[in-house]
């Protein structure tokens, strides 16, 4: 089986107490089948520390792009274009709009979120995209700067269906995390029963929300085979045909070719 943490933030895992280095946790990945991880900036400082911690590796995959909580340094977007044009890097972000702890800057954080999108264009790159008490201006910023161009995933979506369904109509992709298997999260597993199979991704988001039974522990990639267990259940799907579609879905995406690294996989065993 193989499956994809779509989102991860790996640079901030407790390498002191609970892990030994990136290969002790991309290896506690493998043993539950967790076979690639799309590691996610937040800053561009960030990223060059990441690209250091983790090194080349086949099984970790690079976003670049600077969090809209994290613009109180300002940033160069030329510099973030040159970033983002590595080979390794396959998304821009993440990006997006949180009102829910930023209001004071709203036009900074739609600037930023609007230069991110254009540069996904630009590469034909994705965007992965934040969203926090901010539904209407995030949906309004992605149609005015035609995103659908370069396509994207809202990620860790705590959304509604009604969001959920003028995503897909742009042809976006929608991920999910730890908060499905959450008691009173009841309202979001509606909106994964209705998201289709073909744009369904599963995440961690580690270190942060942790899914049961780890709530309240650091989470890591190993946990998004829990993800996917409980997503497979409200999909009425095996958890291998989870497992395949959502790789595959993150290769369409992603323009990474999972296909044959699926193969590599099954001939390992």
């Amino acid at each position: 089986m193989f499956l994809v943490d779509s989102h991860c933030h790996l640079d901030g895992l407790d390498y002191e107490n609970l892990h030994l280095d990136v290969a002790d946790v991309a290896d506690k990945a493998k043993a539950r089948d967790v076979r690639l991880m799309l590691a996610v900036s937040t800053t561009l400082a960030g990223f060059g520390k990441m690209n250091t911690l983790i090194g080349e590796r086949d099984d970790i995959l690079f976003s670049c792009g600077v969090h809209p909580l994290n613009l109180d340094e300002p940033y160069d977007f030329a510099t973030l274009r040159d970033l983002a044009s590595a080979p390794r890097v396959v998304a821009l972000g993440e990006t997006g709009l949180d009102y829910y702890y930023q209001q004071d800057n709203k036009a900074e954080q739609q600037e930023s979120f609007r230069q991110h999108i254009r540069i996904g264009r630009e590469l034909n790159k994705p965007v992965i995209v934040h969203t926090r008490a901010a539904r209407e201006d995030t949906l309004a910023l992605l149609q005015q700067e035609q995103a659908r161009e370069c396509s994207g995933v809202l990620h860790c979506f705590t959304e509604d269906i009604n969001t959920a369904k003028v995503l897909l109509e742009m042809g976006f992709y929608i991920s999910f995390s730890g908060i499905l298997t959450f008691r009173n999260a009841e309202a979001l597993r509606d909106a994964a029963r209705y998201v289709p199979l073909d744009r369904l991704l599963v995440e961690t988001d580690s270190p942060y929300l942790a899914p049961v039974p780890y709530r309240g522990k650091e989470n890591q990639p190993a946990y998004v085979r829990d993800v996917a267990e409980y997503m497979a259940v409200l999909k009425g799907v095996s958890i291998e045909e989870l497992a395949r579609l959502t790789s595959e879905n993150f290769g369409r995406l992603f323009h990474v070719d999972v296909k044959t690294r699926m193969a590599a996989a099954d001939a390992q065993g």
